[in-house]
């Protein structure tokens, strides 16, 4: 930078008065899709038995959950882990049995269909059902909507602090979201402990008949955006 270039001031001049507010945002919506995760178990003092059983009960989860179709977005698999469980005996130790899990994620747009595979998956031989976890889709419009409204409020806040001195704002200096200038993202949704887990598989014998459907609740998500904004102002004749 040149020598004789000033350095623009950080609060403003008299000539050109700085205005900093804050804009901020809260939207309450419905969820548009829905987590569940599975864990499917199988134990066996064979290792071989176990393993069968565990790729059995894996085929039926994956089986049932695609029967619905349209309503079930994404079906992913996770960890699988098949380990002994060691017992002492004399001196040594022996293996004792061995136990298999698979752990299986469905995302679900259709709440209605939820309720009914949340309660089949959990009425399963030794499967476990964790969620549902609601949540906005990462490039849903209703994130767009709270920047934008965010930004707005922050321009109105700003013209009302001027026309508080008598004045309007001349420009806009800076926008930031908050905690952008030390790389904080700003987070969005509920927060990890509003999840909650409404079903356990391993159920008792129904005696052959269907266990009745859950009745669940889509959870309101909020939604937060917070902006900084810095405006220079026509000076105001105090």
């Amino acid at each position: 930078m040149d020598e004789t270039t000033p350095t623009p001031a950080p609060y403003g001049t008299p000539g050109a008065p700085r205005l900093a507010v804050k804009g901020e945002a809260h939207l309450e919506v419905d969820p548009e899709i829905a987590r569940i995760g599975i864990t499917v178990s199988a134990r066996g003092t064979d290792r071989r038995d176990a393993l069968n059983d565990l790729t059995r009960r894996n085929a039926t989860v994956i089986d049932l959950v695609k029967t619905y179709g349209e309503s079930v977005e994404t079906l992913e698999t996770g960890a699988f882990s098949i380990s002994p469980e060691l017992t002492k005996h004399g001196r040594g130790e022996r293996i004792r049995a061995y136990h298999g899990r698979v752990h299986i994620t469905a995302e679900l747009t259709d709440f209605t269909a939820l309720g009914e595979l949340t309660t089949r998956l959990a009425d399963l031989e030794l499967t476990r059902v964790d969620g549902p976890y609601w949540a906005l889709r990462p490039d849903s419009p209703t994130r767009r909507d709270a920047r934008q409204q965010a930004v707005r409020e922050a321009v109105q806040r700003g013209r009302e602090y001027a026309e508080a001195l008598g004045t309007t704002l001349a420009s806009l200096v800076e926008l930031a979201d908050i905690g952008a200038e030390n790389a904080q993202p700003l987070g969005y949704g509920a927060p990890a402990s509003a999840m909650r887990t409404v079903a356990y598989g391993g159920a008792p014998d129904m005696g052959g008949q269907e266990a009745a459907a859950l009745d669940l609740e889509p959870q309101r998500q909020h939604v937060y955006a917070q902006v900084n904004a810095r405006f220079t102002m026509t000076p105001p004749r105090l």
